[in-house]
Protein backbone atom coordinates (compact mmCIF):
# COMPACT_ATOMS: atom_id res chain seq x y z
CA UNK A 1 0.00 0.00 0.00
CA UNK A 2 1.28 3.38 -0.83
CA UNK A 3 1.71 6.12 1.58
CA UNK A 4 -0.52 8.30 -0.60
CA UNK A 5 -3.09 5.42 -0.12
CA UNK A 6 -2.76 4.73 3.50
CA UNK A 7 -3.64 8.68 3.84
CA UNK A 8 -6.56 8.68 1.99
CA UNK A 9 -7.55 5.67 4.09
CA UNK A 10 -6.72 7.44 7.06
CA UNK A 11 -8.27 10.33 6.41
CA UNK A 12 -11.52 8.46 5.41
CA UNK A 13 -11.61 6.55 8.91
CA UNK A 14 -10.96 10.28 10.82
CA UNK A 15 -14.27 12.15 9.04
CA UNK A 16 -16.15 9.01 9.55
CA UNK A 17 -15.19 8.87 13.61
CA UNK A 18 -15.11 12.74 14.17
CA UNK A 19 -18.64 12.87 15.54
CA UNK A 20 -18.70 10.20 17.66
CA UNK A 21 -18.93 10.94 21.08
CA UNK A 22 -16.36 9.34 23.38
CA UNK A 23 -17.40 6.09 25.62
CA UNK A 24 -15.70 6.11 29.13
CA UNK A 25 -13.95 3.66 30.16
CA UNK A 26 -16.27 1.07 32.43
CA UNK A 27 -13.41 0.70 34.87
CA UNK A 28 -12.23 -2.25 36.75
CA UNK A 29 -14.06 -5.72 36.29
CA UNK A 30 -16.05 -6.76 39.29
CA UNK A 31 -15.10 -10.29 38.88
CA UNK A 32 -14.90 -12.31 42.21
CA UNK A 33 -11.27 -13.67 43.03
CA UNK A 34 -11.63 -16.78 43.81
CA UNK A 35 -9.93 -17.89 47.62
CA UNK A 36 -7.23 -20.38 46.06
CA UNK A 37 -6.63 -19.21 42.50
CA UNK A 38 -4.50 -22.34 42.09
CA UNK A 39 -7.42 -24.88 42.55
CA UNK A 40 -9.92 -22.35 40.74
CA UNK A 41 -7.28 -22.12 38.12
CA UNK A 42 -6.78 -26.10 37.91
CA UNK A 43 -10.66 -26.15 37.76
CA UNK A 44 -11.43 -23.83 35.25
CA UNK A 45 -8.47 -24.75 32.76
CA UNK A 46 -9.80 -29.39 33.34
CA UNK A 47 -12.66 -28.29 32.23
CA UNK A 48 -11.85 -26.74 29.08
CA UNK A 49 -9.96 -29.68 28.37
CA UNK A 50 -6.56 -28.61 29.16
CA UNK A 51 -4.34 -30.98 31.78
CA UNK A 52 -2.80 -30.07 34.69
CA UNK A 53 0.68 -31.83 36.43
CA UNK A 54 2.79 -31.23 39.51
CA UNK A 55 6.25 -31.58 38.78
CA UNK A 56 7.77 -33.70 41.60
CA UNK A 57 9.92 -31.23 44.12
CA UNK A 58 12.31 -34.12 44.97
CA UNK A 59 13.92 -34.27 41.31
CA UNK A 60 15.59 -31.40 38.95
CA UNK A 61 12.87 -30.10 36.58
CA UNK A 62 14.49 -31.15 33.41
CA UNK A 63 14.66 -34.42 34.30
CA UNK A 64 11.02 -34.70 35.94
CA UNK A 65 10.07 -33.03 32.36
CA UNK A 66 11.96 -35.88 30.08
CA UNK A 67 10.29 -38.68 32.35
CA UNK A 68 6.98 -37.25 31.77
CA UNK A 69 6.83 -36.68 28.61
CA UNK A 70 8.55 -39.80 27.94
CA UNK A 71 5.46 -41.58 29.49
CA UNK A 72 2.66 -39.64 27.12
CA UNK A 73 0.83 -41.82 24.27
CA UNK A 74 2.62 -41.26 22.26
CA UNK A 75 5.72 -41.51 23.23
CA UNK A 76 7.72 -38.03 22.70
CA UNK A 77 11.34 -38.26 21.36
CA UNK A 78 11.50 -34.84 19.71
CA UNK A 79 10.79 -31.56 21.48
CA UNK A 80 10.39 -28.16 20.24
CA UNK A 81 11.42 -25.46 23.52
CA UNK A 82 10.49 -21.86 23.33
CA UNK A 83 13.90 -19.69 23.76
CA UNK A 84 12.48 -18.27 26.92
CA UNK A 85 12.77 -21.41 28.67
CA UNK A 86 15.57 -21.54 31.52
CA UNK A 87 18.25 -24.50 30.49
CA UNK A 88 17.16 -26.16 34.04
CA UNK A 89 13.81 -26.53 32.83
CA UNK A 90 14.41 -28.03 29.32
CA UNK A 91 13.90 -31.91 28.90
CA UNK A 92 16.81 -34.03 28.37
CA UNK A 93 15.44 -35.12 24.51
CA UNK A 94 16.36 -33.71 21.56
CA UNK A 95 15.31 -30.45 20.53
CA UNK A 96 13.75 -30.81 16.56
CA UNK A 97 11.60 -28.18 14.41
CA UNK A 98 8.55 -27.23 16.09
CA UNK A 99 6.80 -28.89 12.75
CA UNK A 100 8.54 -32.16 14.06
CA UNK A 101 8.24 -32.11 17.31
CA UNK A 102 6.08 -34.63 19.37
CA UNK A 103 5.47 -31.89 21.70
CA UNK A 104 6.33 -27.98 22.18
CA UNK A 105 7.48 -26.92 25.83
CA UNK A 106 6.75 -23.13 26.70
CA UNK A 107 6.95 -20.83 30.08
CA UNK A 108 4.23 -19.47 30.57
CA UNK A 109 4.56 -15.50 32.47
CA UNK A 110 1.73 -16.38 34.78
CA UNK A 111 -1.90 -18.10 34.77
CA UNK A 112 -5.56 -16.64 35.56
CA UNK A 113 -7.80 -18.42 37.73
CA UNK A 114 -11.00 -16.93 37.00
CA UNK A 115 -10.15 -17.64 32.74
CA UNK A 116 -8.51 -20.58 33.33
CA UNK A 117 -5.59 -19.03 30.86
CA UNK A 118 -2.47 -19.66 30.28
CA UNK A 119 -0.55 -16.05 29.89
CA UNK A 120 2.12 -16.57 27.04
CA UNK A 121 4.05 -14.69 24.41
CA UNK A 122 2.25 -13.70 20.89
CA UNK A 123 5.08 -13.37 19.00
CA UNK A 124 8.39 -15.21 18.60
CA UNK A 125 7.30 -18.94 20.34
CA UNK A 126 4.03 -19.23 18.46
CA UNK A 127 5.19 -22.33 16.35
CA UNK A 128 6.28 -23.91 19.85
CA UNK A 129 2.52 -23.51 20.71
CA UNK A 130 0.70 -24.15 18.21
CA UNK A 131 2.34 -26.86 15.76
CA UNK A 132 3.27 -29.98 18.03
CA UNK A 133 0.43 -32.51 18.75
CA UNK A 134 1.32 -31.06 22.65
CA UNK A 135 1.90 -28.26 24.31
CA UNK A 136 3.42 -28.13 28.04
CA UNK A 137 3.23 -24.70 29.67
CA UNK A 138 5.43 -24.40 32.87
CA UNK A 139 3.81 -21.92 35.08
CA UNK A 140 6.28 -20.10 37.48
CA UNK A 141 5.42 -20.80 41.27
CA UNK A 142 3.65 -17.65 42.46
CA UNK A 143 2.20 -16.46 38.83
CA UNK A 144 -1.11 -17.90 39.28
CA UNK A 145 -3.23 -14.61 39.80
CA UNK A 146 -7.02 -14.92 40.99
CA UNK A 147 -8.29 -12.76 37.96
CA UNK A 148 -7.11 -12.16 34.22
CA UNK A 149 -7.08 -8.37 34.64
CA UNK A 150 -5.01 -8.45 38.63
CA UNK A 151 -2.28 -10.63 36.52
CA UNK A 152 -2.01 -8.49 33.27
CA UNK A 153 -1.96 -5.50 35.81
CA UNK A 154 0.97 -7.56 37.95
CA UNK A 155 2.88 -8.48 34.85
CA UNK A 156 2.00 -5.18 32.30
CA UNK A 157 5.88 -3.62 32.88
CA UNK A 158 6.56 -7.41 31.10
CA UNK A 159 4.17 -7.95 28.39
CA UNK A 160 4.11 -6.69 24.78
CA UNK A 161 1.38 -4.95 22.76
CA UNK A 162 -0.44 -8.25 22.56
CA UNK A 163 -0.41 -12.09 24.48
CA UNK A 164 -2.01 -15.43 24.04
CA UNK A 165 -3.87 -16.61 26.02
CA UNK A 166 -4.66 -21.01 25.84
CA UNK A 167 -7.25 -22.33 27.88
CA UNK A 168 -6.52 -25.72 27.13
CA UNK A 169 -5.96 -27.12 23.65
CA UNK A 170 -7.23 -26.24 20.00
CA UNK A 171 -11.07 -27.24 19.78
CA UNK A 172 -13.07 -26.29 16.58
CA UNK A 173 -16.91 -26.61 16.00
CA UNK A 174 -17.43 -24.63 12.85
CA UNK A 175 -18.42 -27.90 10.70
CA UNK A 176 -21.86 -29.35 11.20
CA UNK A 177 -21.41 -27.86 15.19
CA UNK A 178 -18.96 -30.84 15.65
CA UNK A 179 -16.17 -30.18 18.53
CA UNK A 180 -12.96 -31.36 17.04
CA UNK A 181 -10.11 -31.06 18.85
CA UNK A 182 -6.63 -30.28 17.69
CA UNK A 183 -7.67 -29.15 14.77
CA UNK A 184 -5.79 -25.44 14.71
CA UNK A 185 -3.15 -26.53 16.87
CA UNK A 186 -2.56 -29.09 19.86
CA UNK A 187 -4.41 -31.83 20.80
CA UNK A 188 -3.41 -31.74 24.15
CA UNK A 189 -2.29 -28.46 26.67
CA UNK A 190 -0.50 -29.26 29.39
CA UNK A 191 0.08 -26.70 32.22
CA UNK A 192 2.86 -27.60 35.04
CA UNK A 193 3.02 -26.55 38.15
CA UNK A 194 5.41 -26.62 40.93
Amino acid sequence: MSAASRERIMARVARATASRAGVPHPGALATPAADDAVDAFVKRFTSSGGEVAKADPGRPPGEWLTGFLRKLEPQVTGVAVAPDVPPELRPGLPEVAAAQAGAGVSLAWGAAADTGSLILPSTGTRAVQLLPPAHVVWVPDGRVFARLEDALRELEAELPAAVGLHSGPSKSADIGRTVVTGVHGPGRCIAVLS
